[in-house]
């Protein structure tokens, strides 16, 4: 009876599909960190025919992936570091062979939308956290040009739902995802979703977020067996990638105190209410020797600590979360820097929240982020983001590295505060420095090759950006 077990367990394994290779856009599975842009990843991605190319910021904390087009309202150019002026594509159903505006009576309209009237069309409204932010137009089905993460690039032509956005608002204007927005929540019309109808991939998706700005997005990886891992909580009418806390340690300080926060690509920095923010805002203020600092333009952080003239670096504790389940997640950068007069101070990256928690980008930072809606549950490993394909090649970041800041004090222009939105967004905001350990120095060698790396990454989205549209026009 063994026997004839192992034989039929054999013959159901021989016939179980395997299961897709996992997926990445056309053009590379490289996503960059862009702070001139709201300290948001974007990737480059190509959709329609023929293909038009377009920067889009990564938004875990939203459904629908949307793009401007047809637009009464929206950004046309974008201003590069280097002083370049990139001109954006607009997107367009009527242009393109494969794009079709979705009916009112499609099932993919629903009870949530309304009809469009004027364009005989599924409309959408998406209000996100940051103020008066948003984006307003009609569904449209197209193809997504994504090709297979490996060796043999074999392209992949992916049928989706995205938004035609004909009036954005907001930050979407100028200061974060001027050129599209790409959801990757859990609703049915968000892409990672689409995917894994269509067996196109698995029901997951990774995002790595390097110390120096440099990420992967791959579709369909489901991570390693060497991952860490908390479930999600899917309780709500509207399911998010929302973990649960039960504890939290400032430096040799434990604190058992539970809470539910989502794990948001699209906000740039953490968002928690009290308890948890006062155990983590006051136990952190406890234990740092530098004097509180109020800078003199307002800024979104309350802990700030002026660094001496001559000071070349400093300390701060630990921060650690336990996630329901038991593993340990640590912050690796739980601080940023920001200039001073004559000098440089740095502050506890973490903003009180009015309503809901959000873990944001800058708590991602040296992880691969593994959302597997399959098992659910969220998955995290060690990692730069310049080998990300499997848990024996992943480089795991060193928190003793002697590396500085790169504080840019130019685009130091912070925003107001979100409102009591429901969905969020990112958020233009001091820039985050890349800490990766309990000692930071300040100033030395290094801060130029960071500093150089981020330029070189706006650089090569703005060539190869620019190479698309050449090729492409």
């Amino acid at each position: 009876m063994a026997h004839r077990d192992q034989l039929i367990k054999a013959r159901r394994l021989a016939v179980t599909p395997a299961s897709p290779t996992p997926l990445s856009f056309i053009g590379g599975n490289e996503t960059s960190r862009i702070s001139s842009l709201g300290f948001l990843h974007y990737a480059i991605v190509t959709v329609g025919t023929p293909p038009l190319t377009f920067i889009v910021a990564l938004d875990t904390g939203s459904d629908l992936f949307w793009l401007p087009c047809d637009c009464t309202s929206c950004a046309r150019s974008l201003n590069t570091t280097s002083g370049k002026t990139l001109e954006l594509k607009i997107y367009s159903p009527s242009n393109s062979s494969t794009g079709m505006p979705v009916p009112c009576n499609s099932t993919t309209c629903g009870q949530r939308r309304r009809c469009s009237i004027r364009y005989n069309a599924c409309a959408y409204q998406e209000v996100y956290l940051s103020s008066n932010t948003s984006s307003t137009g009609i569904l449209v089905d197209d193809v997504l040009h994504l090709a297979t993460d490996d060796s043999q690039e074999k392209v992949v032509d992916a049928p989706i739902t995205l938004g035609c956005g004909i009036v954005q608002t907001g930050d979407f204007l100028d200061a974060a995802a001027p050129n599209g927005l790409f959801g990757l929540g859990m609703d049915s019309v968000s892409v990672p979703s689409t995917l894994a109808s269509k067996g196109l991939a698995a029901n997951s998706f990774s995002m790595c977020f390097g110390p120096d700005g440099v990420g992967r997005m791959v579709f369909g990886d489901k991570g390693t067996p060497a991952q860490k891992t908390t479930p999600f909580n899917l309780k709500q009418s509207h399911p998010t990638y929302n973990i649960s806390v039960t504890q939290i340690i400032v430096g040799e300080n434990a604190t058992n105190v539970e809470f539910s926060a989502i794990f948001d690509s699209g906000t740039s920095f953490t968002y928690l209410n009290d308890p948890a923010y006062s155990v983590i805002a006051e136990g952190f203020n406890s234990q740092v020797s530098e004097p509180r600092y109020q800078p003199e333009t307002r800024i979104i952080f309350d802990y700030c600590y002026a660094l001496g003239a001559n000071q070349n670096s400093f300390e701060y504790p630990n921060l650690n979360l336990t996630m329901k389940g038991g593993d340990q997640f640590y912050v690796n950068a739980p601080v940023i820097v920001i200039p001073r007069q004559g000098g440089y101070a740095y502050c506890l990256a973490i903003v009180k929240s009015e309503d809901i928690d959000i873990i944001g980008q800058n708590f991602m930072t040296g992880y691969r982020i593994v959302f597997d809606r399959e098992e659910n549950v969220l998955g995290w490993t060690d990692s730069d983001c310049y080998d990300s394909k499997n848990g024996s090649n992943t480089l795991p970041v060193n928190r003793n590295s002697t590396e500085p800041p790169a504080p840019t004090p130019s685009i130091f222009n912070p925003q107001a505060t979100p409102g009591n939105r429901t969905r969020s967004s990112g958020i233009s905001s001091p820039p985050p420095s890349s800490p990766s350990g309990p000692t930071r120095p300040l100033l030395g060698n290094g801060a130029t090759r960071l500093s150089s790396i981020s330029c070189k990454l706006v650089m090569v989205i703005f060539c190869i950006f620019s190479h698309y549209l050449i090729i492409l026009s």
